[in-house]
């Protein structure tokens, strides 16, 4: 690592002045949590994602437990979900009592293979979590084709916010739509997220229950003509709200979001092209008809004809000042399923090899064309 070269980190947020800005309204109105700036966030985010709900929760995973518990799922039902996800995905299916039924993925796109799904189909099939990892809507016309009309679909958009599918927008494609406002996300507030939906009902219970059941918001009771009167809590609710500080960071961001894709995707294009000359890696797919979010830029190594191991490149990288990552993981492997649910890394051939063999590198906005060309010449060293 050169001494006038800085780190170069596998993500970095994109704040500015119009952040601290927001942040400041918010302290000195006095309304710090659930307020005006979540209603603004959550327009937004609906109006962007073409749905006519959004609901800010505290992070992607409250909002997949949020989603399950207002689709009714429970013990001894079954969710289907991909075996090459983070770990959160199948966690919030354990945590509702219910079953996770884990099926393989694609090698080309990292996303839930339909025909594995079509094998697992059962009569306690309750809902299915298909997740748009790193950004790449998951085949959904191809899943809704093998899935019965009455399996929820809730979509793992945590990486997909300003993602699309043959013109339809992330977050509109099932039922119900998880996102994420994590660092390592192209859009931030430390953390939080939201989930959408086009569905009344639906919408109505995601509200209840992540404001712990409650009939009627703080700020709408507080706000209203008798706030000393407590509403009815019909059900037992969970205290998922985000506070307006978040919102009104995640709110900025949120008009910058396509810029942000954009910028994003001059990088991708440019790896695209230097990564030509590193005959071992092959970049990530994005398909005609897909409007990927680029939420990573995520390659495979080709054991076959790579100079190193996977883990050897990536600590090559780190010597040379250039932060790496695996992919994700594949969930089947880990401990906890292992011993409860019976998996194995050998049932799910395709999650095992991509796990092994992914590699995510360097992208974020803080980037330019010069920190593509030095990934790519450190790669080339090997």
């Amino acid at each position: 690592m050169s001494m006038t070269e800085p780190f170069l980190p596998i993500a970095r947020p994109s704040m500015g002045e119009e952040e601290l800005a927001a942040v400041r309204q918010v302290l000195e109105s006095g309304w710090l949590t659930q307020g005006p700036w979540v209603r603004k966030l959550e327009a937004a985010f609906a109006a962007r994602h073409g749905v006519k709900h959004a609901f800010a929760v505290t992070s992607c995973t409250t909002a997949l437990h949020l989603a399950l518990v207002a689709a009714g799922i429970g013990p001894g039902d079954e969710v289907i979900v991909p075996a090459f996800t983070w770990v959160a995905t199948a966690n919030v299916v354990v945590h509702c009592g219910a079953t996770p039924v884990f099926a393989d993925i694609r090698p080309d796109t990292f996303n839930i293979d339909p025909a594995a799904v079509a094998r697992l189909v059962g009569p306690r099939t309750r809902a299915i979590i298909p997740v748009h990892l790193f950004g790449l809507a998951a085949d959904m016309d191809a899943l809704s084709a093998v899935l019965p009309a009455d399996i929820v679909i809730i979509e793992d958009a945590a990486c997909a916010a300003g993602g699309g599918y043959h013109g339809r927008p992330a977050g509109s494609l099932g039922h119900m739509g998880c996102f994420s406002l994590h660092p390592r996300k192209s859009i931030t507030c430390g953390e939080g997220g939201l989930v959408t939906t086009n569905d009344d009902a639906l919408a109505a219970r995601l509200d209840m229950y992540r404001n712990h059941g409650a009939t009627l918001s703080e700020e709408a009771r507080h706000r209203g003509p008798r706030p000393w009167e407590l509403p009815e809590f019909p059900v037992f609710g969970f205290n998922y709200r985000l506070t307006d500080l978040q919102a009104a960071v995640a709110t900025v961001q949120m008009g910058k979001l396509d810029r942000f894709i954009t910028e994003r995707l001059a990088l991708a294009q440019r790896f695209d092209e230097q990564l030509r000359r590193v005959p071992w890696l092959a970049p990530p797919l994005r398909p005609q008809g897909y409007d990927h979010a680029l939420q990573a830029y995520v390659v495979m190594v080709d054991p076959a004809r790579a100079p190193r191991s996977r883990n050897d490149v990536l600590a090559h990288l780190q010597e040379r000042g250039v932060a790496g990552r695996p992919g994700t993981h594949s969930v089947v492997a880990l401990a906890a399923y292992c011993e409860r649910f019976g998996t194995s890394a050998a049932m799910f051939p395709v999650a095992t090899h991509v796990e092994a063999q992914s590699m995510a590198l360097p992208l974020h906005n803080h980037m330019g064309p010069g920190d593509v060309d030095r990934v790519v010449a450190a790669l080339e060293e090997l």
